[in-house]
């Protein structure tokens, strides 16, 4: 594997999860909308490893001692997975724009809708939650925001390189 490659994917997927988890940061500051409690997600990766994969309501499943710390890191190792696709889609940084990398991030909201939230017991695309349209518009926008992440981090880096 290209050691460039490698390298390029993990600062810019930690720069657009950052970026990512600072756009989480104003909308509950100033408009007071949650975001998706990681140590949730660290506490479904926990429950994974004793072979329990669904939740009616993971809020209600036991807890485990390290879930907050695993369920961050998941997060930033999937922002780098996620860059290194992206990377790999399109040449390394040679053919990065910004529309690629808004069509990735768009595409990318497809594994919580149909992966994370029926398993963390949400339904299909949130559809058990009270507000399903609205839970599935920030999602969406929250990785659309993922993807303007990585084009500007990709900008940074190629800046820099």
């Amino acid at each position: 594997m290209d050691r460039i490659l490698l390298l390029n994917a993990i600062i810019i997927g930690v720069g657009a999860t950052l970026v990512m988890d600072l756009w989480a940061f104003f909308l509950k500051r100033v408009f007071n909308v949650g975001s998706l409690n990681f140590c949730m997600v660290g506490r479904w990766l926990c429950h994974m490893s004793k072979g329990r994969f669904t939740h009616t309501a993971i809020g209600k499943s036991g807890a485990f001692d390290a879930e907050c710390i695993i369920g961050w890191t998941a997060h930033y190792l999937i922002g780098v997975l996620f860059a290194f696709i992206w990377l790999l889609y399109t040449n390394g940084l040679t053919n990065i724009s910004l529309v690629s990398a808004l069509l990735f991030g768009a595409v990318t909201v497809l594994i919580p809708y149909f992966i994370m939230q029926p398993a963390l017991g949400m339904g299909i695309m949130a559809a058990k939650l009270p507000t399903p349209w609205r839970a599935r518009g920030k999602s969406l926008v929250t990785h659309l925001v993922f993807g303007a992440g990585l084009y500007v981090s990709a900008l940074i880096i190629r800046g820099f390189f």
